[in-house]
């Protein structure tokens, strides 16, 4: 069973309403896709949970436009992100571009994660062949960056998708001796005892760990964790 985590971005014509909000406006830096269902009546219907960083106002006050929406329910998380249950209609631009993954044993595992400039990420799980089906498939107007290919077991999440599995070995012996807790509990040496290896051999394990995790948590969240003026 193979994955790959690819990024996708459409052009303007495809882009539904709340995308082009999301590409045009600076009110929102980072949505997550959490759950989504799919009501096959005519007309089809999606019911979609949204995790939004931004401003509740202008992102409200643009769902209220938009025609596909029937229904929508807003719950604040603080003053910056909010969660947005959504009742709406699937768009005939929708459905193009979906047809790619259409009668392939493929799944989404979710989040669906979108940027600022509404360019989302996602992981598909399925068998080699149908992901590069479903690369072929889709519309040569998206532009399509695969990030990360390989094979799926339960250890694979995005943020540690890159890790090797003495890494992820050594993150393990490392929460197992208390090297993260505050203070910490276990130091490099105790990590290396549990993996029988040099105690250099253990930092850079866990160095080059911890890098890779960093690089990828910025690159997903880092628009949703920024800073305020006054560093909180």
């Amino acid at each position: 069973m193979k994955y790959l985590e690819a990024r996708l971005s459409q052009p303007d014509a495809m882009l539904h309403p709340m995308q082009r909000f999301i590409r045009e406006s600076e009110a929102v830096r980072y949505e997550e896709l959490r759950a989504w269902n799919v009501d096959d009546r005519e007309p089809t219907l999606e019911y979609e949970l949204f995790y939004v960083a931004g401003e509740r106002g202008p992102y409200e006050d643009t769902l209220e436009t938009v025609d596909s929406v029937r229904w929508f329910d807003l719950t604040p998380v603080d003053d910056s992100s909010f969660y947005c249950y959504i009742c709406q209609e699937t768009r005939e631009q929708d459905v193009r571009w979906r047809r790619a993954f259409a009668a392939l044993d493929l799944l989404v595992v979710p989040p669906i994660v979108y940027d600022s400039t509404a360019a989302f990420s996602m992981t598909v799980v399925g068998t080699g062949e149908n992901l590069r089906a479903m690369l072929e498939n889709l519309p040569k107007a998206i532009d399509v960056t695969v990030r990360t290919v390989g094979e799926y077991d339960r250890r694979h999440a995005p943020l540690v998708g890159d890790l090797t599995d003495r890494q992820l070995e050594a993150v393990g012996a490392a929460v197992e001796v208390g090297y993260f807790e505050v203070p910490r509990e276990g130091g490099v040496d105790d990590v290396a005892e549990v993996l029988d290896c040099a105690s250099s051999t253990a930092a850079t394990l866990l160095q080059k760990a911890q890098a890779r995790v960093m690089r990828r948590l910025e690159s997903r969240y880092g628009q949703s964790c920024e800073l305020d003026r006054h560093g909180r």
